[in-house]
């Protein structure tokens, strides 16, 4: 009896086991592939860029980017600077830096040996501090339709151009932003060099990074692509997703790599 009692109940349990993982099953086939990638809008590996913003007092502007100029060196034997420029319009007094890792681990290995570099701490840290009202930082990872492009000659001008998306993230509004974003590209409106989501920061945001020959060769070609019926169309289609956008024009300090 009691052994019959046992089967009973092992029968039972493997009865609801199995109804429990069809339903699993059919649960999760429910769910689209893109739904399950919704929030991995970066690229496959672990790189990742480091977007600097440095408000500078106005009255230490010049010799701040002086020291930059002949310290940065410094800096730039423990990791990858993408570029350095200097904020001419849309934000005054500022300077604006891309670096390159290759994971958080190796960031965090840079930071400390910074604090261990008694060049750095004495020749540059030690005097660039005291010049600077504030520091603001973001981590972003490049889209997987994009790849950081050249300019297509030294000098010109820099824009950088920041969308606050509604929340949601790619799966929602990737596809018309894409769009909005290609039908500038592809008539070249603008050399596109890159398009980043941010990661840590301010959330649902995305920065698209263009060169242009000159702030009037941008002007120019603003104006034409106002015109162009498939630029008008992409953007009407984005708007929806939108919450505000801002940019800023930037020239290359003579340090940058990308310049």
């Amino acid at each position: 009896m009691v052994i019959s009692s046992l089967t009973a109940v092992f029968h039972f349990k493997f009865a609801m086991l199995r109804i429990r993982g069809s339903f699993i099953r059919s649960t999760a086939a429910l769910v689209s592939p893109a739904a399950r990638v919704s929030t991995r809008p970066q690229q496959d590996d672990q790189t990742f860029y480091e977007f600097r913003t440095y408000n500078i007092r106005p009255d230490q502007t010049a010799a701040f980017l002086k020291l930059t100029n002949e310290k940065i060196h410094l800096r730039t034997a423990h990791s990858q600077l993408i570029g350095y420029w200097n904020v001419e319009f849309g934000g005054l007094n500022q300077v604006f830096h891309i670096w390159k890792y290759d994971s958080y681990s190796q960031r965090a290995a840079v930071r400390a040996a910074l604090a261990q570099d008694p060049c750095w701490i004495s020749e540059y840290i030690s005097k660039a501090i005291p010049m600077l009202n504030s520091q603001d930082n973001e981590v972003n990872y490049m889209v997987p339709w994009t790849q950081l492009q050249s300019p297509l000659q030294e000098g010109g001008v820099y824009e950088l151009v920041s969308y606050q998306m509604r929340p949601g993230g790619p799966v929602v509004w990737g596809d018309t932003f894409q769009a909005s974003v290609t039908a500038r590209a592809v008539p070249g409106y603008g050399k596109l060099l890159g398009v980043f989501h941010n990661e840590i920061g301010q959330l649902n945001r995305v920065h698209v990074l263009w060169w242009f020959q000159d702030a009037d060769h941008r002007a120019e070609l603003r104006r034409l692509s106002h015109s162009d019926a498939r630029v008008v169309a992409a953007v009407r289609n984005s708007f929806g997703h939108l919450d505000s956008q801002r940019n800023i024009l930037m020239f290359p300090c003579p340090f940058s790599p990308m310049k």
